[in-house]
């Protein structure tokens, strides 16, 4: 593929080696503006924006994905294959599934379970189990437990649904111990293995789909600040690698 792309209006060496990517662009400019040194903006097609600037002293990217399935394997996919990135770490938010978790603690995908056709397009004979990388969740744990971060580590699931006909699904994965739902981590994890690069998720619970407690759209985009360390902290990291 040729750069620039349709979506992002960039060249390789723009990107750091690793790239933060949230869902929302306005929580990718809070974190270029409050944690990076120097971020400057390389892409800003349809508004998605992608800053690189330097964390710890080591180059760091931040842009965001939009939000589902769909949009996350656009990005993640040019940003593996067109413009040089290793490793690309979601932080979003998520609904907890789980009686144990609770509200602003941060859940760490270790698998994702999804609703999605998307393994389709691979042809395989069988189902792909999306998993992160080994290396990117064991640096995040052990910045959670440096910061004495409420974590936990299991299944998500990445839903192409928010508003579901389906009333039971969200039952039905937290009945096989799922954590909780997002809608990307699926993408991101399959498109990394097929890419042969490297993938984690990251996500603060913004809400309880059990209890129905709930965070606003303002502190989904700026209060979320110790998963944004953790994933910093681990982003500069793997840039000694």
């Amino acid at each position: 593929m040729n750069y620039p792309t349709p979506h992002i209006n960039a060249k390789p060496g723009d990107f750091a080696k690793t790239v933060l990517m949230p869902g929302d662009p306005l929580r990718s400019k809070f974190i270029a503006e409050n944690f990076l040194t120097d971020a400057r903006l390389v892409n800003n097609v349809r508004g998605v924006q992608g800053y690189t600037g330097s964390y710890d002293g080591k180059k760091v990217s931040v842009m965001a994905s939009g939000m589902g399935m769909p949009s996350m394997g656009i990005y993640s996919y040019e940003l593996f294959n067109v413009f040089g990135v290793e490793n690309i770490i979601r932080i979003g938010s998520c609904g907890a599934l789980s009686e144990r978790v609770r509200i602003r603690d941060i859940i760490i995908g270790m698998g994702a379970c999804t609703n999605s056709n998307f393994a389709s397009q691979y042809r395989l004979n069988g189902t792909f189990a999306p998993i992160c990388d080994f290396e990117l969740m064991s640096r995040a744990v052990s910045e959670c437990e440096r910061l004495g971060a409420r974590f936990h580590v299991g299944n998500i699931v990445s839903t192409d649904t928010f508003y579901s006909a389906d009333q039971t699904l969200n039952a039905q994965f937290a009945g096989m111990g799922v954590l909780g739902a997002e809608m990307e981590a699926a993408a991101l994890y399959m498109t990394a293995a097929y890419s042969k690069k490297r993938a984690l998720a990251i996500c603060t619970v913004s809400d309880h789909i059990l209890t129905g407690e709930a965070t606003t759209a303002a502190e989904r985009e700026t209060s979320f600040t110790q998963m944004m360390e953790v994933a910093l902290k681990t982003a500069a990291a793997m840039e000694n690698e």
